[in-house]
């Protein structure tokens, strides 16, 4: 779009405006008065620009005249600006929409002071504007989420702010404190947020240098709604919306046929979840997952450069928030998505995940939650092939049994001690957990091979390690990998389990309904980050990526627990053992074991780039 406009050309300009009515002489005359203290002119300028009902041609007369004499702005007009500032211009003619664009450029490179009050108005146009709406003699304020020009409206806030950011270099500067501090409120309406994530997004296209503290800032406010709800509200309040939407269907099956507009719209009724929340956040994830497509993919393929470029940022954000934020349960599938593209790109963050686990300056809780991530991921990834994921276990159990030999050569009784080796613990569960859903993968093919690797990995010295990690991993960990390397003779489990089991202290806590005895079964207080995806919108893209659980039919379990009877189809079975809930964290304790182990020569040290 030309910013200096040429006025000449259009006769609508040149032409007089047609019923409109001034007051007082022109703007420089106004101001040179206003500088001696003759106030009524400049007064009656800020009257009729505030006037709700100012027509399109008054606008564009006094703006010219403002802009002819921009220079004379100064902090003493500020009020003038301000006014001009709320000037409802978004959704205006075109020709008013030019000429505020063309009074913003002026304002900003003649009178930089304004900078940031007009960067806020920009900002206050990314949200849908807001409507009162009168309820039981109540005014109640919302978005107006039913605007069709909406598009139109953010089209012409993103022309203003690449205007100002084009004369005025540092605008990254200031624009990044104004776009978290009008960041809406995260209970408003699912439609503000979106609106307001997908402009913040679609700013970083034309200034990327913010990109990384815009990623953080929309990441930040989705933790905050995940964890604010737990995976048990969730699956009730989708129980209670099946019920209810059944319950609606058969009262109206014998009452009349749906038209077909009614019946187009069942699918979206379907997608929307049950909780408002959840529904929050899968409209989130939604926007996120398709900004992370647009930006990766060119006409249709990957480019290596913008894709490797917005992995770098979203390792930024999940280090800073992700990592340490406990029981998240979705938000972590933006880089899971993403990782889809390319298996370069999940052996990247698989390279990420081992640097962080294998490193004793990291505190232990940091470690412990890379090694859940790192057990989880190569789990539940569909795109991971089994190449990768053996590389992946060798590191870990190279690892494990490294640290096994530092002990033991120590000559010191090691006890079984979460403050002292938790991360040692942690890595021995992603190593239980990832044998347990990739197991068959490894010995698909060729059985004899698959065993012979099983047998390598010695994963009979780490289940009688003195450690005993069979003591504080998960006790639906413990049961499915005890079956499974009992059926093909790789290590027996089950006297070590029933031992623990014995040994197992019980502790008793004061209820107001009396004492109870109660057993920790989750000492690690893990968790695992990729469990099933809940959010029915943004899931679809994440399906046929995943790995469910599918309990072996040959498999000899010890006695298990009923199984829950759940609504969910899909529902992955390998939570209803007796994952626990938790609710806290594990303590930051450093650990005592010093390690700079690389990857053994034969496997290969995993990518650090693309």
């Amino acid at each position: 779009m030309t910013i200096e406009m040429e006025i000449n050309d259009r006769d609508f300009l040149n032409s007089p405006p047609v019923k409109t009515v001034r007051f007082g002489g022109n703007v420089a005359e106004m101001l040179v008065k206003y500088k001696r203290g003759d106030c009524t002119d400049y007064e009656l300028l800020k009257h009729q620009l505030g006037d709700p009902e100012i027509k399109d041609a008054q606008i564009i007369n006094w703006l010219q005249e403002i802009r002819s004499c921009v220079t004379q702005l100064t902090k003493e007009h500020e009020q003038l600006i301000y006014t001009i500032l709320r000037l409802q211009w978004v959704g205006r003619s075109q020709a008013v929409v030019e000429e505020y664009l063309a009074f913003l450029s002026n304002l900003v490179t003649a009178q930089t002071v304004y900078l940031c009050a007009c960067l806020k108005m920009v900002v206050s146009h990314f949200t849908p504007k807001r409507v009162t709406i009168c309820e039981a003699g109540v005014d109640m304020s919302d978005s107006d989420d039913e605007d069709e020009n909406l598009a139109r409206n953010f089209d012409q806030s993103h022309q203003a702010l690449q205007l100002i950011n084009r004369f005025v270099p540092s605008t990254s500067r200031f624009l990044m404190p104004i776009l978290q501090e009008n960041f809406p409120f995260v209970q408003k309406s699912s439609r503000t947020l979106e609106c307001y994530v997908h402009n913040l997004l679609r700013v970083t296209v034309y200034i990327p240098s913010i990109r990384g503290e815009v990623l953080e800032v929309i990441i930040g406010k989705m933790l905050k709604l995940d964890v604010s709800v737990s995976r048990a509200d969730i699956e009730e309040a989708e129980e209670k919306m099946e019920q209810n939407q059944g319950a609606e269907e058969l009262n109206e099956e014998g009452l009349f046929e749906m038209d077909e507009d009614v019946v187009a719209d069942q699918p979206s009724r379907t997608a929307v979840m049950g909780h408002p929340v959840a529904e929050r956040l899968d409209v989130l994830m939604a926007v996120m997952m398709a900004y992370i497509k647009d930006i990766c993919f060119v006409n249709g393929s990957l480019h290596v450069g913008r894709t490797k470029e917005l992995l770098r940022h979203l390792l930024c954000v999940f280090d800073k928030l992700i990592l340490p934020t406990h029981a998240s349960y979705h938000v972590q599938y933006t880089i899971f998505y993403l990782c889809s593209f390319r298996l370069a790109l999940a052996e990247a963050f698989l390279d990420h995940l081992w640097k962080i686990l294998q490193s004793p300056s990291q505190p232990a809780v940091l470690r412990q939650a890379a090694a859940g991530f790192m057990g989880s991921f190569l789990a539940r990834a569909k795109f991971i092939p089994v190449l990768t994921v053996r590389a992946c276990m060798d590191l870990l159990l190279s690892w494990i049994h490294h640290y096994i030999d530092g002990h033991d050569s120590s000559g010191r009784q090691a006890c079984c001690d979460i403050s002292l080796h938790g991360p040692f613990y942690s890595a021995c569960q992603a190593i239980f957990y990832t044998l347990i859903f990739r197991h068959r993968a490894i010995l698909e093919g060729n059985m004899k091979k698959g065993l012979e690797y099983l047998q390598n990995m010695n994963l009979e010295r780490v289940v009688l390690c003195q450690l005993n990690p069979l003591k504080v991993c998960l006790p639906s960990v413990t049961t499915k990998f005890a079956a499974i390397t009992r059926k093909y003779q790789v290590v027996f489990c089950y006297t070590i389990i029933e031992r623990n089991n014995r040994n197992v202290l019980p502790m008793v806590r004061s209820t107001a309904g009396g004492d109870c005895v109660t057993t920790n079964t989750n000492p690690l207080d893990s968790y695992f980050p990729f469990d099933p995806y809940l959010l029915k919108r943004s899931g679809q893209l994440i399906e046929p990526l995943y790995q469910v659980w599918e309990e072996p039919v040959d498999m000899e379990l010890l006695p298990a627990k009923k199984r829950h009877q759940g609504s969910r189809e899909d529902e992955d079975d390998f939570l209803d053992e007796d994952t626990p809930k938790t609710e806290g964290i594990v303590g930051m304790t450093p650990s005592s074991y010093d390690s700079n182990l690389q990857s053994p020569s034969s496997v290969g040290q995993l990518p650090e780039s693309l």
